[in-house]
């Protein structure tokens, strides 16, 4: 078995492998960078591609992968709800970046007619090989693969999370025996989360203080997976006050509600979707900026997106607050934010009154999860670290080496390994 590393390599974005399939390959996610600039993974021939896998529907996971389908195509495997929350964050790519996306908007429309739908442990040929996908516990419909082809069984753990949270349960935990080698992802190697139910009793208490108070406060969030969490968060703690909903995270939340079964517990998504003010157009948002309430608004990082329309109208005041609560890319707006409180506001970084704090509402494995899927692998496998920044990948590569006597590496983009 072959191993391609097209992306992610010692970085996140772009996330990219591709895993020999008799004469051609099985290509695992295919993903932009969309750090400071637009970035795609290693190409390869889309001759030499059997199928491919989306684990689930993120940007750096699947903002390439329409380049497969601007001549011809090829089967598109994943878990729903990922092709159509796929469908919906590629649409708004094309729509802010297009000049920089290498395909069109009829490429995507081609795309998801390719699509096979799957059902978590449901095995199906795939070339010479075998492929089955399970629950990562990252976002609904996020999958980990497990490929089998020429006697060797591969696990790609995309991004995966151990601890449930309030929108999905954790990763299934039952499938790091017996293998001879897994892509995992070294995200947050260097750092633990805080466990779950302190992290949201204290989120919402201090959002309460603050909108008690007679302020707004803002939370920036990504609009795939973190804006549901948060509401749905509010939701169960039967938060009274009001919660605006806003962009991309509506969209989302629209189309989760018609998956049910991708949800750890739909009752609490259904409360939650009806407790929100769902923003239409500018008036309304105006209207938010102005209550005291919170406001669940991409993009994530402040890069774009209503939110920096909010951070306009709420950074100036002492009264009101900007939680962090999702990943912040070194360089982004949301990273300079929390480093310095400052914001770029019509051309000029200001300083921001406003209170700011950060909410580790990962849904990634922290350190603990991390070192606890390596330490339950046989000694058999072989490791690749990939998706992390900032020496993760080799730092946890170490870990394993030295703690675990795995042989473990941080490969780089272009490495192609035989198993």
């Amino acid at each position: 078995m072959k191993i391609r590393f097209l992306g992610a390599c010692q970085e996140v974005g772009r996330s990219a492998f591709a895993v020999s399939v008799g004469s051609k390959y099985l290509v695992l996610d295919y993903g932009v960078m969309v750090n400071h600039h637009v970035g795609f993974p290693m190409h390869i021939p889309p001759k030499e591609v059997e199928a491919i896998v989306l684990t689930h529907a993120h940007l750096d996971h699947v903002g390439s992968a329409p380049i497969f389908y601007i001549h011809g195509g090829v089967p598109l495997y994943g878990v729903q709800p990922t092709f159509t929350l796929t469908s919906l964050i590629i649409k708004d790519f094309l729509k802010l970046s297009g000049y920089y996306a290498p395909y069109e908007f009829m490429d995507l429309q081609t795309m998801l007619k390719h699509t096979k739908e799957l059902q978590y442990h449901q095995s199906i040929d795939v070339g010479d090989a075998s492929l089955t996908l399970v629950n990562a516990g990252h976002i609904p419909g996020s999958a980990q693969a497990i490929i089998t082809s020429e006697g060797k069984r591969l696990l790609y753990t995309g991004d995966f999370n151990r601890q449930p949270t309030r929108l999905v349960d954790g990763a299934d935990p039952g499938n790091y025996k017996d293998l001879d080698a897994i892509i995992i992802e070294g995200t947050y190697a260097t750092e633990d989360h805080p466990m779950r139910d302190g992290l949201e009793k204290e989120f919402v208490e201090k959002v309460t203080e603050v909108v008690e108070g007679g302020g707004t406060v803002l939370v920036p969030a990504f609009g795939v997976g973190r804006s549901q969490e948060l509401l749905s968060v509010l939701s169960a703690y039967h938060f009274e006050h009001p919660v605006f909903v806003d962009g991309m995270a509506l969209d989302a939340m629209e189309m989760l509600l018609k998956y049910p079964s991708s949800l750890r517990d739909s009752s609490v998504f259904e409360r939650a979707s009806k407790m929100a003010h769902w923003v239409d157009g500018w008036n309304d948002r105006r209207r938010a900026a102005k209550t005291a309430g919170v406001i669940i608004s991409p993009a994530g990082m402040l890069k774009g997106g209503a939110s920096v329309f909010y951070m306009e109208n709420v950074a100036a005041k002492k009264q009101n607050a900007v939680f962090m609560v999702s990943f912040q890319v070194p360089g982004s707006p949301g990273r300079i934010l929390l480093e310095r409180k400052k914001f770029v506001i019509h051309g000029k970084a200001r300083p921001v009154d406003a209170r700011v704090e950060r909410f580790d509402f990962s849904s990634h494995g922290g350190r603990r999860e991390l070192e606890l899927t390596l330490s339950d692998l046989d000694k058999k496998t072989k490791v690749f670290i990939v998706h992390g920044a900032e020496g993760n990948c080799k730092k946890l590569a170490e870990w394993a080496s030295k703690e675990q006597g795995l042989e473990a590496t941080a490969p780089k983009t272009g490495d192609v390994i035989e198993i």
